[in-house]
Protein backbone atom coordinates (compact mmCIF):
# COMPACT_ATOMS: atom_id res chain seq x y z
CA UNK A 1 0.00 0.00 0.00
CA UNK A 2 1.15 3.42 -0.43
CA UNK A 3 2.54 5.50 2.55
CA UNK A 4 2.71 2.21 4.71
CA UNK A 5 6.41 2.42 5.68
CA UNK A 6 7.81 0.09 2.78
CA UNK A 7 11.34 2.00 2.73
CA UNK A 8 11.44 2.21 6.42
CA UNK A 9 10.64 -1.06 7.09
CA UNK A 10 13.50 -1.89 4.07
CA UNK A 11 16.04 0.20 5.20
CA UNK A 12 15.44 -1.25 8.92
CA UNK A 13 15.40 -5.37 7.46
CA UNK A 14 18.24 -4.67 5.23
CA UNK A 15 20.37 -3.14 7.89
CA UNK A 16 19.47 -5.64 10.58
CA UNK A 17 19.76 -8.85 8.12
CA UNK A 18 23.07 -7.52 6.37
CA UNK A 19 21.03 -7.90 3.17
CA UNK A 20 21.26 -4.94 0.48
CA UNK A 21 17.75 -3.56 -0.76
CA UNK A 22 16.59 -1.84 -4.11
CA UNK A 23 13.76 0.54 -4.20
CA UNK A 24 11.87 1.28 -7.13
CA UNK A 25 10.81 4.35 -6.42
CA UNK A 26 14.88 5.17 -5.66
CA UNK A 27 15.55 3.97 -8.99
CA UNK A 28 12.36 6.23 -10.57
CA UNK A 29 13.51 9.46 -8.82
CA UNK A 30 16.84 8.98 -10.78
CA UNK A 31 15.19 8.52 -14.11
CA UNK A 32 13.04 11.57 -13.38
CA UNK A 33 15.74 13.84 -12.49
CA UNK A 34 18.24 12.59 -15.62
CA UNK A 35 14.98 12.47 -18.36
CA UNK A 36 11.69 14.14 -16.94
CA UNK A 37 8.77 13.65 -18.59
CA UNK A 38 5.82 15.41 -20.04
CA UNK A 39 3.05 13.88 -19.57
CA UNK A 40 1.28 10.62 -17.63
CA UNK A 41 2.31 8.22 -20.50
CA UNK A 42 6.06 9.26 -20.24
CA UNK A 43 6.01 9.14 -16.15
CA UNK A 44 4.10 5.83 -16.70
CA UNK A 45 6.97 4.44 -19.27
CA UNK A 46 10.05 5.36 -16.57
CA UNK A 47 7.88 3.70 -13.65
CA UNK A 48 8.30 0.44 -15.89
CA UNK A 49 11.80 1.32 -16.83
CA UNK A 50 12.46 1.66 -12.79
CA UNK A 51 10.86 -2.10 -12.15
CA UNK A 52 12.99 -3.48 -15.12
CA UNK A 53 16.27 -2.27 -13.24
CA UNK A 54 14.75 -3.23 -10.13
CA UNK A 55 14.71 -6.75 -11.12
CA UNK A 56 17.67 -6.54 -13.42
CA UNK A 57 19.84 -5.63 -9.78
CA UNK A 58 18.26 -8.38 -8.26
CA UNK A 59 19.35 -10.67 -10.66
CA UNK A 60 23.00 -10.06 -10.78
CA UNK A 61 22.87 -10.10 -7.16
CA UNK A 62 21.07 -13.37 -6.94
CA UNK A 63 23.34 -14.67 -9.76
CA UNK A 64 26.29 -14.64 -6.93
CA UNK A 65 24.07 -16.41 -3.83
CA UNK A 66 23.23 -12.91 -2.32
CA UNK A 67 19.46 -12.19 -0.99
CA UNK A 68 18.20 -9.56 -2.14
CA UNK A 69 15.31 -6.90 -0.35
CA UNK A 70 12.79 -5.32 -3.21
CA UNK A 71 11.02 -2.63 -1.85
CA UNK A 72 7.88 -1.52 -4.42
CA UNK A 73 4.01 -1.17 -4.39
CA UNK A 74 3.63 -4.49 -5.90
CA UNK A 75 0.49 -5.34 -7.38
CA UNK A 76 -0.57 -7.55 -9.85
CA UNK A 77 0.93 -6.48 -12.92
CA UNK A 78 4.48 -7.21 -11.23
CA UNK A 79 3.31 -10.78 -10.77
CA UNK A 80 4.70 -11.88 -14.17
CA UNK A 81 8.26 -10.29 -13.70
CA UNK A 82 8.72 -11.10 -10.18
CA UNK A 83 8.18 -15.09 -11.10
CA UNK A 84 10.56 -15.38 -13.79
CA UNK A 85 13.21 -14.04 -11.24
CA UNK A 86 12.41 -16.43 -8.92
CA UNK A 87 11.84 -19.34 -11.32
CA UNK A 88 15.34 -18.16 -12.99
CA UNK A 89 17.38 -18.53 -9.40
CA UNK A 90 15.25 -21.12 -7.81
CA UNK A 91 14.60 -18.95 -5.44
CA UNK A 92 11.94 -18.53 -2.19
CA UNK A 93 10.60 -15.39 -1.44
CA UNK A 94 9.37 -13.96 1.67
CA UNK A 95 6.61 -11.56 1.41
CA UNK A 96 6.28 -8.51 3.93
CA UNK A 97 2.62 -7.39 3.46
CA UNK A 98 2.75 -3.83 5.33
CA UNK A 99 -1.36 -3.37 5.93
CA UNK A 100 -3.47 -1.81 7.88
CA UNK A 101 -6.35 0.95 8.87
CA UNK A 102 -6.42 2.04 4.95
CA UNK A 103 -8.25 5.70 6.40
CA UNK A 104 -5.12 6.30 8.72
CA UNK A 105 -2.58 5.41 5.59
CA UNK A 106 -4.62 7.17 3.52
CA UNK A 107 -4.08 10.20 6.10
CA UNK A 108 -0.20 9.70 5.93
CA UNK A 109 -0.53 9.28 1.88
CA UNK A 110 -1.75 12.97 2.04
CA UNK A 111 0.86 14.01 4.83
CA UNK A 112 3.83 12.51 2.48
CA UNK A 113 2.82 14.45 -0.53
CA UNK A 114 2.53 17.66 1.12
CA UNK A 115 5.77 17.15 2.56
CA UNK A 116 8.79 19.27 1.58
CA UNK A 117 11.25 16.85 0.79
CA UNK A 118 9.08 14.81 -1.37
CA UNK A 119 10.33 14.19 -4.79
CA UNK A 120 8.26 15.98 -7.15
CA UNK A 121 8.29 13.56 -9.82
CA UNK A 122 6.07 11.81 -7.70
CA UNK A 123 3.44 14.02 -7.14
CA UNK A 124 2.98 16.01 -10.62
CA UNK A 125 1.83 13.67 -13.30
CA UNK A 126 1.53 16.40 -16.24
CA UNK A 127 5.19 17.85 -16.26
CA UNK A 128 8.61 17.50 -14.66
CA UNK A 129 10.44 19.31 -13.79
CA UNK A 130 7.81 21.66 -13.34
CA UNK A 131 7.85 24.68 -15.36
CA UNK A 132 10.03 27.59 -14.53
CA UNK A 133 10.86 25.47 -11.46
CA UNK A 134 6.90 26.33 -9.77
CA UNK A 135 5.02 23.70 -7.40
CA UNK A 136 1.60 22.84 -9.45
CA UNK A 137 -1.02 22.76 -7.62
CA UNK A 138 -2.65 19.54 -7.48
CA UNK A 139 -6.26 18.03 -6.32
CA UNK A 140 -5.47 15.59 -3.62
CA UNK A 141 -7.05 12.11 -4.65
CA UNK A 142 -10.27 11.32 -2.71
CA UNK A 143 -10.06 8.62 -0.33
CA UNK A 144 -12.51 6.71 -2.49
CA UNK A 145 -10.66 6.70 -4.91
CA UNK A 146 -7.26 5.89 -3.10
CA UNK A 147 -8.94 2.83 -1.51
CA UNK A 148 -10.70 1.81 -4.92
CA UNK A 149 -7.29 1.79 -6.37
CA UNK A 150 -5.17 -0.20 -3.93
CA UNK A 151 -8.25 -3.03 -4.41
CA UNK A 152 -8.58 -2.90 -8.22
CA UNK A 153 -4.96 -3.51 -8.80
CA UNK A 154 -4.22 -6.12 -5.74
CA UNK A 155 -1.72 -3.96 -3.79
CA UNK A 156 -3.70 -5.36 -0.51
CA UNK A 157 -3.33 -8.82 -1.37
CA UNK A 158 -0.02 -9.69 -3.30
CA UNK A 159 2.10 -12.47 -2.05
CA UNK A 160 4.89 -14.19 -3.56
CA UNK A 161 4.68 -17.59 -4.15
CA UNK A 162 6.35 -18.28 -0.79
CA UNK A 163 5.53 -17.43 3.27
CA UNK A 164 3.93 -14.15 3.60
CA UNK A 165 4.01 -12.17 6.73
CA UNK A 166 1.23 -9.58 7.33
CA UNK A 167 2.35 -6.13 9.59
CA UNK A 168 -0.32 -3.94 10.61
CA UNK A 169 1.50 -0.69 10.11
CA UNK A 170 -1.85 1.42 11.56
CA UNK A 171 0.17 3.09 14.15
CA UNK A 172 3.65 2.68 13.37
CA UNK A 173 4.94 3.09 17.01
CA UNK A 174 3.48 -0.19 17.58
CA UNK A 175 5.24 -1.72 15.27
CA UNK A 176 7.91 -4.48 16.09
CA UNK A 177 10.13 -4.58 13.61
CA UNK A 178 12.81 -6.79 15.77
CA UNK A 179 10.16 -9.34 15.37
CA UNK A 180 9.37 -9.16 11.84
CA UNK A 181 13.36 -9.60 11.44
CA UNK A 182 13.80 -12.99 13.52
CA UNK A 183 10.39 -14.00 11.69
CA UNK A 184 12.36 -13.70 8.68
CA UNK A 185 15.63 -15.43 9.93
CA UNK A 186 12.98 -18.10 11.25
CA UNK A 187 12.13 -18.91 7.78
CA UNK A 188 15.35 -18.06 6.34
CA UNK A 189 16.79 -21.00 8.48
CA UNK A 190 13.84 -23.24 7.41
CA UNK A 191 14.53 -22.89 3.83
CA UNK A 192 18.46 -23.90 3.97
CA UNK A 193 17.50 -26.58 6.26
CA UNK A 194 15.12 -28.26 3.54
CA UNK A 195 17.85 -27.20 1.11
CA UNK A 196 20.35 -28.46 2.60
CA UNK A 197 18.62 -31.90 3.14
CA UNK A 198 17.83 -32.08 -1.34
CA UNK A 199 21.32 -31.44 -1.81
CA UNK A 200 21.74 -34.60 0.30
CA UNK A 201 19.45 -36.16 -2.06
CA UNK A 202 20.94 -35.31 -4.70
CA UNK A 203 18.96 -32.21 -5.20
CA UNK A 204 19.97 -28.39 -6.28
CA UNK A 205 19.98 -26.03 -3.18
CA UNK A 206 17.68 -22.93 -2.85
CA UNK A 207 19.04 -19.60 -2.29
CA UNK A 208 16.56 -17.40 0.19
CA UNK A 209 15.49 -13.90 -1.26
CA UNK A 210 13.56 -11.57 0.69
CA UNK A 211 10.80 -9.46 -0.58
CA UNK A 212 9.83 -6.42 1.05
CA UNK A 213 5.97 -5.31 -0.26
Amino acid sequence: MPAAGKTTMAGFLSRRLGIPYISKDEEKEILFDELGFSSRAEKVKLGEAAMRLMYDFADRLLERGLSVILENNFENSSREGLEELLKKHSCTAVTVRLTGDCRRIYERFLERENAPDRHRGHVVNDCYPEPCGKRQERKPLSFDAFQAGIQARGMDTFAADGPCLVVDVTDWEKVDREAVAEEIERIASGIEGSAAGEEKAGCGTESGEAEEN
